[in-house]
């Protein structure tokens, strides 16, 4: 009896930590990001090289302090593709990051499709936004528009301990 009682607790103990880490990773850190009705989605100008706000409406997002790399945002814009790839820097290899399945507007899969079928395209955003850490904005023929963190080469490199590249800027102590 005292057998069948342990492994009832073992099983108890193990559902309610496996509760308790999936709470966690999928919805205990996330924030709604409020929008401040400009300059909330931005993307780095070919003649300046800075990041300039778009006009944009609809705006949603999240963000976490636990992640650099945990923002997701999705809004609407009513500036045409070929006004776009005239003003703003292309952004080459953005691979939307998957983000949790209750923030609805976000399909990682269908952002990375568009992107892959062309229609939809990648901009930067706002380089080393953090260290490492790119912003990248990416627009659909449409008009709908999806903002994410992605690591850049720089960040690849020094987070896995390895000196940064010559073309990179210095990163700050803590790496």
């Amino acid at each position: 009896m005292t057998g069948k009682i342990l492994s009832l607790m073992i099983v108890v103990c193990a559902v309610v930590a496996g509760g308790a880490l999936y709470y966690l990773q999928v919805y205990a850190y996330y924030e709604e990001v409020v929008p401040s009705g400009e300059g909330d989605v931005r993307m780095t100008s070919i003649t300046s090289g800075e990041p300039e706000a778009i006009a944009y409406d609809g705006f949603e997002g999240i963000d976490a302090d636990s992640s650099p790399i945990r923002y997701r945002a999705c809004f609407t814009t009513p500036t045409s593709l070929a006004t776009l790839t005239e003003t703003y820097a292309p952004y080459e290899g953005a691979v939307p990051l998957e983000a949790p399945g209750w923030f609805e507007c976000f399909d990682a899969g269908e952002v990375g499709a568009a992107l892959e079928e062309g229609t939809a395209l990648a901009f930067m955003g706002e380089e080393n936004l953090e260290y490492g850490i790119d912003r990248i904005v990416a627009v659909a023929e449409d008009g709908r528009g999806w903002v994410w963190h992605q690591i850049n080469h720089c960040g690849e490199k020094v987070f896995d301990g390895q000196p940064a590249p010559e073309d990179c800027p210095t990163p700050p102590d803590r790496y």
